[in-house]
């Protein structure tokens, strides 16, 4: 089953179009939502849950967002990096207030998740790190039932340390059956985490496939010069020290691509056109 469908999604601003877009994010995947600042992620994940105006159809667990928005929203847990609201209340006091929004909201499991997360309750938002603002948010999401979690760019601004808790976090979450997706910037998060990619280029959709296919589909080679890269098709030729590299399509030789190279080449790519 799909936890997320979306259906020619499309949003016009006067300098930028997002879409339209179609993709479809498996229940109980982790899906990595990548591409360079102003490819249109946030742009994304604001119009799923309809916190702007957008055409489109988008579908959550099979319901039709527009039409059964209510029950839709109960099964997401929307996550804008990190927590910015009430900043001089209680932790206890922000999750009443939040609670009183959804019917289904279960308090045990919302204590359960705080102290899982550490979380102390009497703490003022202000007080928190940015990692723990984070599993602030997750604990009040998964305490009312969410089945799907949208983080636009939740480890935005964590240390090292904190972002390998939050990737544990997640793959915990994903073995209770949790849909996810977020952007990110750091790919070193979604090596670690995720089963798809989703990936953004001038609010156009440029990939959309299982990690381990789009990583198998490339390689990374050295030329001498631009006209032998040229001679193989290569893909987001750029020079590099002492030659040109670019990206071959599997079966030419090369070495193995990282998620970075193929996003750095496939824009180099797009900006030339090709």
């Amino acid at each position: 089953m799909y936890a997320l469908e979306v259906e020619h999604l499309k949003k016009v601003y006067p300098n930028f179009t997002l879409g339209p877009l179609t993709f479809s994010v498996e229940e109980g995947q982790i899906a990595g939502l990548i591409g360079r600042n102003g490819a249109g992620k946030s742009t994304t994940l604001k119009s799923i849950m309809r916190l702007i105006s957008s055409e489109g159809v988008v579908r959550v667990f099979g319901k039709d967002f527009s039409r059964e928005e209510g029950a839709a929203k109960e099964l997401i847990g929307y996550v804008g990096g990190g927590f910015r609201f009430y900043p001089d209340r209680p932790l206890s006091a922000v999750a009443r207030a939040v609670s009183r929004f959804y019917p289904h909201w279960d308090e045990k499991a919302f204590q359960r998740y705080a102290e899982e997360y550490s979380l102390i309750l009497s703490k003022k938002v202000r007080e928190l790190s940015e990692g723990m603002k984070i599993k602030f948010s997750l604990a009040l999401a998964l305490s009312h039932g969410a089945k799907l979690l949208l983080l636009d760019e939740p480890t935005s601004g964590l240390d090292p340390l904190s972002r390998e808790d939050f990737c544990d976090t997640l793959l915990a979450l994903k073995g209770q059956g949790v849909t996810v997706l977020f952007s990110t910037h750091i790919t070193s998060d979604l090596m670690r985490v995720a089963d798809r990619i989703v990936y953004l280029s001038g609010g156009a959709l440029l990939a959309d496939e299982p990690l381990d296919a789009l990583l198998k589909r490339y390689r990374v080679k050295r030329f001498s010069s631009r006209s032998d890269a040229d001679m193989v098709w290569a893909i987001g030729v750029k020079a590099v020290k002492d030659g040109f590299e670019g990206l071959v399509m599997v079966p030419s030789d090369g070495r193995e691509a990282t998620l970075d190279e193929i996003m750095i080449h496939l824009e180099y790519a797009q900006k030339e056109g090709v």
